[in-house]
Order: C-alpha cells, then structure tokens, then sequence
C-alpha cells in the first residue's frame, strides 16, 4: 500500500484544517486507517483510527472533540478534520495503515506509512 498526504499548511490559533491520505496498491478497506503526528522534539504520538468499513473510531484522548477521522473508500481516502487548532497541535502528520482487527494505537502494528504532511499553528 502506498499512501500520500496532503493538506498541512500554516494556520492560526483556533482555525481548521483538513487532512487527506490517499492509499493506492491494495483493496482499501481492508485496512484500518491512522493517523498519527510528531511535534518538534517530541516522539511521535497516536491521533484517530478508523476501522476498514468505516464502522468504527478511536481517538486519543486529549484529540476527542476537536478531530474527526472518516474515510470515503470509493476514493480510497482517509480523512483527518482539524477543529480550533492549537499551537500544540503543530507537528508532521502520518497517515499509516494496519491489517489487523484492532483500532490500535500501537504505530509499531502499522504496516505501511505515507511521507507526512507538516501543520504549523501559529499563536
């Protein structure tokens, strides 16, 4: 599985945004779909995760109610929205796929990454 993600970009406190992951090369929903992020200086830390039907969602903790992860198979995208961004929130996002039955947090399980897409929050 390839995937590519897009949509990072320099915005200000309190704005949204909107990732796209676009994964070519096997059946799309047959994986689960994550996101993930690295601040600077920081390890790289779980965001959301959606089950291959789009049936379920995980979110780390301090992300619920400000992010919302979704997938449009027939495009074979998965999506990360951004609500009331913080400067905390600046980091590069990796979307990541993983076979597994699970909605893991575990970025050790996932099986193949896209490159990353920088967002920069500014205060």
């Amino acid at each position: 599985v390839q995937l590519q993600a897009s949509g990072g970009g320099l915005v200000q406190a309190g704005d949204s945004l909107r990732l796209s992951c676009v994964a070519s090369g096997r059946t799309f929903n047959n994986y689960n779909m994550g996101w993930f992020r690295q601040g600077p200086g920081k390890e790289r830390e779980f965001v959301a995760v959606i089950r291959g039907s789009g049936g379920g969602t995980s979110y780390a903790d301090s992300m619920k109610g400000r992010f919302t992860i979704s997938r449009d198979n027939a495009k074979n995208t998965v999506y990360l929205q951004m609500e009331n961004l913080k400067p905390e929130d600046t980091a590069v996002y990796y979307c990541a796929a993983h076979s597994g039955v699970l909605l893991s947090h575990n970025d050790r399980l996932y099986d193949y990454w896209g490159q990353g897409t920088l967002v920069t929050v500014s205060s």
